[in-house]
């Protein structure tokens, strides 16, 4: 035991002396974790596995170490035994909405609702534990698989709740059912014109059917009274228990308000926030304040950055507001929703250049993808920007080339293509199919992809993502015709998306993304090693311990 610690301690004084001259810098007299006990993923070619990884306790890895025969002394250092778990560099969702996630938890969650009656079944059980005035919101429906072949309307509503203002958010976001007394109190009828970016779907009659699109949603959300202080920091606070307890680490977080960029440093002071936070900030704020909080680098920390802006050019697929070059296969009426417009988009990337600002763009449809692809071309921007296509969906099979060739992220959800997959052939007609959820085909040209899971869209686990990559099928293991088999990855890709890729797409990659000497001590511990089980088992597998900077912010109760 003892030549081992004179071994460790050889590479804590390598790793940590600066001074020269074989002088001890102030921080070789920290103290040290092991974690050891179980295969170690490094993220890196050589070595892949080690058996022990040493911590300092400002949270850098100084070494990691061959196989370890003996226990270690608790005065001397302390042991994280893994018990035989398997440990990975920590996992980074890409893109996911922190306090929507937080929200989710704390409201009507509709996630699984398997019909329009089971949809109202929930909302009549809402509706009859609440006082009879009290507005009822969720969030989580999707109707692709519903028996009844169609979106819910505000008639649907009205059967259970009468004359009660209901909400309720289709799962990507981009949508809402409506009762019709919120209609009427947000003022929208038969004359109420379409906003640019944005759908009043209508019946034969030209009254609105309740469901409404994207940027003409603004009036029902109005309705909506602005959460309180109180209930915004209660729901990051949940966001943050949740996501820790499922193995993530970090978080990309898109569309913040910038408003709440003081609060989120502050719950990191409090030590309420276990994660490591990337924050896009809401590009189209009043007053561009978001722009101005990224390229100042406002209210960081050492675990919070922000420097990304997040921006909208389409819809989502599922509503049919994606951007598509040509029409919907199953509505010829449509081609989806613009909702930046390219000269706009033109000058909102003139902004982020001259201020240094990462621009994070929603993009679904292979319009919207094209456009920005065009705009960015002409613009003469190179890849040091690292700006990010968020979704990158649907590309024409032309433009996948294209990404890699401008120095743009993809950065990407792969449990959207498990779940979309069940629609998008009606959506898009099979010939489309070839440029959509095309992993493999950005990777081999050349791209770099971040992963991510856009929750609370969708649930917002690592290993449904993880699955979905390697997989490329859905949580049954069915796939179908169209779903491109030859788009999955493999098991190293796949951990690259969520680990040093993730890492490069918030210029961290010096930071993060593998094990190894000199980076931050993000860990992801799991039960089973998700790079060698059966593929269906990955869906098994269960979040032993979550490390973020050296400190172990969850651990599954024994």
């Amino acid at each position: 035991m003892r030549l081992i610690l004179a071994a460790l301690s050889a590479i804590a004084l390598a790793a940590c002396d600066t001074t020269g001259a074989g002088e001890q810098s102030p921080a070789d007299t920290q103290p040290l974790t092991i974690f050891t006990g179980g295969t170690i993923y490094t993220g890196l070619d050589d070595p892949a596995t080690v058996e022990a990884v040493v911590v300092r306790a400002d949270g850098r890895i100084i070494g990691t170490a061959p196989p370890l025969s003996q226990d270690w002394s608790d005065d001397e250092v302390t042991i994280v035994d893994l018990g035989s778990a398997v440990m990975f560099p920590g996992f980074t969702d890409s893109h996911a909405h922190l306090l929507g996630i937080g929200q989710r938890e704390l409201s009507l969650d509709l996630t699984g609702t398997a019909s329009i009656t089971e949809l109202v079944t929930r909302v009549e059980a809402e509706a009859e534990g609440r006082d009879e005035d009290a507005m009822i919101v969720g969030r989580g429906w999707i109707e692709t698989g519903w028996p009844e072949g169609r979106m819910p309307t505000a008639a649907d509503l009205d059967q259970v709740v009468g004359d009660r203002i209901v909400i309720l958010q289709r799962s990507d976001g981009h949508a809402l059912v409506a009762s019709s007394a919120a209609l009427d109190a947000a003022g929208i009828d038969a004359d109420t014109a379409d906003p640019a970016g944005g759908k009043i779907e209508r019946d034969e009659g030209g009254s609105a059917t309740g469901i409404i699109l994207d940027t003409a949603m603004a009036p029902i959300w109005a309705l909506v009274a602005a959460p309180s202080e109180e209930e915004i920091r209660r729901a990051y606070i949940k966001a943050g228990e949740v996501y820790a307890s499922r193995g993530w680490t970090g978080l990309h977080n898109m569309s913040v308000p910038p408003e709440h960029g003081p609060l989120l440093a502050e719950l990191d002071r409090e030590a309420l926030m276990p994660l490591r936070l990337y924050n896009a900030f809401d590009g189209e704020s009043q007053g561009n304040d978001g722009f101005d909080l990224a390229a100042g680098r406002t209210f960081e920390t050492d675990t919070i950055t922000n420097r990304a802006v997040k921006l909208y050019m389409d819809g989502a697929l599922g509503s049919r507001g994606a951007l598509l070059i040509e029409p919907y296969a199953d509505r010829p009426d449509t081609s989806g929703l613009a909702i930046t417009e390219p000269d706009r988009l033109r000058a909102l990337m003139e902004t982020a250049s001259q201020k240094d600002v990462q621009l994070a763009i929603h993009a679904i449809g292979d319009l919207a993808n094209r456009r920005i692809l065009d705009v960015y071309e002409d613009l003469g921007y190179g890849n040091e920007k690292r700006w990010r296509i968020e979704h990158t969906q649907i590309v024409n099979p032309v433009d996948i080339p294209r990404i890699a060739e401008l120095g743009l992220i993809a950065s990407m959800q792969p449990s959207h293509a498990i779940g979309d997959l069940k629609f998008a052939p009606a959506r898009l007609g099979m010939d489309r199919l070839d440029g959509a959820y095309a992993w493999q085909g950005l990777l081999d040209a050349g791209a770099v992809i971040a992963g991510g899971s856009d929750a609370p869209v969708e649930v917002g686990s690592p290993l449904i993502e993880f699955y979905a990559a390697v997989a490329r099928k859905d949580l049954e293991g069915n796939d179908a015709e169209g779903w491109h088999p030859e788009q999955a990855l493999s098991r190293q890709e796949a951990l690259r998306l969520f680990t040093s890729s993730a890492a490069y797409a918030a210029f961290q990659e010096d930071e993060l993304g593998t094990i190894e000497p000199g980076k931050r001590a993000d860990f992801t511990v799991f039960d089973r090693d998700l790079m060698i089980v059966p593929e269906a088992e990955i869906l098994d597998a269960r979040p032993v311990m979550t490390v973020v900077q050296g400190e172990i912010v969850w651990k599954a109760s024994e």
